[in-house]
């Protein structure tokens, strides 16, 4: 056996190199130690079979008890870092130190994305909420935090420490009943309770429906331009992602397709298409429903901010329209309250709400609970529905003053689409105009637009436009706002060309 190797002086150089600092915040002389013997090991200045000072003489010549030094080898025993025995101490064999595995890992190929991961590339660059024109973002400012906290101090004080723990895993029973209840008088959905599945915002509400009813190679078809969210979700689901175009009345699905490529899953937005803002028309709805059953295919409604509608009465669901029709109806509370709230829901239709129910018993677990009875509050004392009110007022009045901004400030041919809904517009732009560099340049001025181009997955040259968030946006700024865009629109389109 061979012997430990004796402590060296560049061992005790190490330990000594730099005094322990006294009453540092947070990091005792302790913690401080054991980070240092720590990092000399995995940075292999301290090899395998080296030995280590004895405790006492180390408490010595450190100025630290000698218990704090017992505390921290023994720390370092249990973590597998050293050996401790009656011959002393010495560093366990690790193998190779972190500086060679930094190194190794240089020298190594990058990381490599699963095929369906890779295929989820974004397309649109980070940007916070506070940028102008940014799409998706509701009015933060005007949100009734007092009332909230009114109703989240309710919940904690009624519910306690209990709602702590896990909850059911389709959610509180008290918000699903509030939801179905408001879904029955405002979008007139058919439902009870138990098809009601709460879900961490409507992306986890579609990845959900992906794995409730299809399997790996099945055809899904989207929106195009549509919804990237649907999009993603389909390619982590392994499913062969089919768009399908869309024109001013919304999706049109050509009669050759269902033989041509049978789906499995469509999404849809039927009450306000994202981004183009189309109401898909009744005789639509039920052709879409009626070849769906035919053909055994499931239908995703994403119910986007149909909520706002600026004239005349909220557009009906499509789930009510057809007893049992196959339809799951996706919602969420981050456009009508706020984004960080990360709750939405789908409505699963009731047979399939049965069969799914233990699935969602082994693959969910009921969180947010406290966030979930203070939203049921929320809903069922009318605060939300006053809030509702008042949002839609709102944007009623920015959508028609960001409309005459456009008319009176956007110098460049354009046409605008959004319809009576939501909280954007969709200016559409000749293809002289590149709508991906004029988004980019306008960063520069603190706005986040959206280029339309990137919603398509087979874009055409219609597709060419600008996604204008006007939601969390000043109608102050609008004139000025639209200003700029012209210019960078002009100073583009230049560019292209020089």
């Amino acid at each position: 056996m061979t012997p430990p190797t004796p402590v060296t002086d560049p061992v005790r150089h190490v330990l000594l190199e730099a005094p322990l600092v006294r009453g540092r915040q947070g990091d005792s002389l302790q913690r401080q130690l054991l980070a240092r013997i720590r990092d000399a090991i995995l940075d292999g200045r301290f090899p395998s079979g080296c030995r280590l000072p004895g405790s006492r003489d180390l408490a010595a010549d450190l100025g630290v008890s000698r218990n704090s030094v017992t505390a921290v080898y023994e720390q370092l025993g249990a973590e597998g870092y050293i050996e401790l025995n009656r011959r002393g101490t010495k560093v366990a064999a690790l193998g190779r130190s972190r500086a060679r595995g930094r190194a190794d890992a240089a020298r190594a190929a990058p990381p490599r994305l699963s095929e369906r991961s890779a295929q989820v590339v974004s397309r649109f660059a980070d940007a916070a909420d506070t940028l102008a024109f940014k799409p998706g973002v509701p009015a933060l400012a005007r949100f009734p935090v007092s009332a909230w906290k009114r109703c989240f101090d309710r919940a904690f004080r009624t519910a306690g420490v209990s709602a702590l723990g896990y909850g059911h895993p389709a959610g509180e029973a008290a918000l699903r009943g509030a939801i179905l209840r408001h879904l029955a008088v405002a979008r007139g959905v058919r439902c009870e309770a138990e098809q009601v599945v709460i879900t961490e915002g409507a992306q986890e509400a579609l990845n959900l429906c992906v794995r409730l009813v299809t399997n790996p190679g099945d055809t899904a078809w989207v929106e195009d331009p549509g919804y990237r969210g649907a999009h993603t979700a389909f390619q982590c689901g392994d499913l062969r992602v089919e768009p399908m175009r869309v024109d001013d009345a919304g999706l049109l699905v050509p009669a050759q397709a269902w033989a041509a490529m049978p789906p499995r899953l469509i999404c849809a937005t039927p009450s306000h298409q994202y981004p183009t803002g189309a109401v898909l028309p009744v005789a639509r709805r039920l052709a879409l429903i009626r070849q769906a059953q035919a053909c055994g295919a499931w239908i995703i409604e994403d119910d986007y901010d149909s909520e706002f509608r600026h004239a005349g009465e909220l557009i009906g669901a499509m789930q009510g329209l057809v007893p049992e029709a196959p339809v799951m109806y996706v919602g969420t509370f981050s456009k009508t309250l706020f984004p960080s709230l990360r709750l939405g829901f789908v409505v699963l239709p009731q047979a399939l709400a049965a069969v799914a129910a233990p699935l969602l018993k082994e693959t969910l677990r009921g969180g947010h609970r406290h966030e979930q009875l203070a939203l049921a509050e929320f809903i069922e004392s009318g605060q939300f529905s006053r809030h509702l009110g008042r949002m839609r007022r709102l944007y009623r009045s920015r959508q028609a003053l960001l409309r005459d901004a456009l008319a009176q400030h956007l110098a460049v041919p354009h046409t605008v689409l959004g319809g009576d809904s939501g909280m954007h517009l969709t200016v559409r732009l000749p293809p002289e105009y590149p709508d991906q560099a004029i988004a980019e340049a306008a960063r520069a001025y603190d706005m986040a637009p959206a280029p339309l181009s990137r919603f398509a997955l087979r874009a055409q040259p219609e597709d060419n436009g600008l996604v204008l968030g006007y939601g969390n946006t000043s109608e102050s700024q609008y004139p000025a706002l639209v200003q700029r865009l012209a210019r960078l629109a002009q100073a583009q389109r230049a560019h292209r060309s020089a």
